[in-house]
């Protein structure tokens, strides 16, 4: 890894403080952004977008992010580029980040993003893995934050699959100092050692998921079947049906608790029409943060600390 360049490849990557700087930093482009203020401090930045798996959120929050900022982006799938017919990720890394200035990639396994992170001479961003989210889970803690106050403390409760959306609350509760409650079906447990957690203080597990929700001040789930495990879909439609968060799951929780969503959701399986469309559910909110909080993030990567 090139000395001086900051990646951004799970949430532990930065420090509380670094992250508490991006919430607020976060909370000022949006203003901007809402009031119709311009604000280039990327202007004629180039961001690569590498997708190996599909994406609609993804790519809308960084395309339109970066230009936001005054930079432009370039779209790449490994399907259209020698990355999709056996180029070494390491010799790929070479030549895009010699072209660019800030690189996201959204693919399978972390080891290829550790991989090309190794090789790049600019900031890597992971824009999902098979292990992690960080983009997603940032751009949630920023939503309850925004309305709610401050997350340190508060309880999350996890209902489903123990994903990659998972592992990243997990590491986001030891930096920032919350607690999770999970609840999965038998044989989905939670893996510390896959999800890079440093101890156990910072969550517990529930056979039960309303116990899981019982005084949450976050209720969150995500698709029973991930990308990559579609043949799995039959059987998880079987083992998950007691894990659906619905109007019951949300009483237990506190009664100021959001409900989150990382889209797209699956109406009548991991939650029911009546939480995502409810008043609990801020899932909409939470979709428009990622634009701002990676907006935030790009900038953090390039320019370092800004007073605003």
């Amino acid at each position: 890894m090139k000395p001086g360049i900051r990646h951004f490849l799970q949430l532990k990557d930065l420090s509380r403080d670094e992250l508490d700087y991006l919430f607020e930093r976060t909370l000022w482009i949006k203003r901007q952004f809402k009031a119709y203020q311009r604000y280039w401090p990327l202007a004629d930045r180039t961001l690569v977008m590498i997708f190996e798996k599909a994406s609609t959120r993804t790519r809308l929050s960084f395309e339109a992010g970066i230009q936001q900022l005054g930079g432009s982006a370039i779209y790449l799938n490994t399907r259209d580029s020698q990355l999709g017919r056996g180029e070494p990720v390491e010799d790929a890394a070479q030549v895009i980040s010699r072209m660019s200035d800030l690189v996201m990639i959204r693919t399978f396994e972390q080891d290829i993003i550790e991989r090309f992170a190794a090789n790049s001479r600019v900031p890597v961003i992971n824009g999902l893995t098979n292990e992690y989210h960080p983009c997603q889970i940032m751009a949630d803690i920023f939503t309850y934050i925004e309305h709610r106050g401050p997350i340190q403390g508060k309880t999350v409760a996890w209902i489903g699959d123990s994903n990659n959306m998972c592992n990243t609350w997990l590491q986001a509760a030891e930096v920032l100092d919350f607690r999770v409650h999970v609840s999965t079906p038998p044989g989905y447990e939670i893996e510390p050692e896959r999800a890079g957690l440093v101890g156990t203080d910072h969550f517990e597990q529930f056979a039960d998921p309303m116990e899981a929700a019982r005084g949450a001040d976050i209720v969150t789930t995500d698709v029973w079947t991930s990308m990559g495990f579609e043949a799995e879909n039959e059987e998880r439609l079987k083992d998950f049906a007691d894990w659906q968060v619905d109007g019951d799951m949300m009483r237990v929780a506190k009664p100021d608790a959001i409900f989150l969503h990382c889209l797209p959701a699956h109406r009548g399986e991991e939650v029911t029409a009546e939480v995502i469309d409810g008043p609990h559910s801020l899932v909409w909110e939470e979709a428009e943060n990622r634009l701002h909080a990676q907006k935030a993030l790009m900038e953090f990567l390039l320019l370092g600390r800004i007073e605003s």
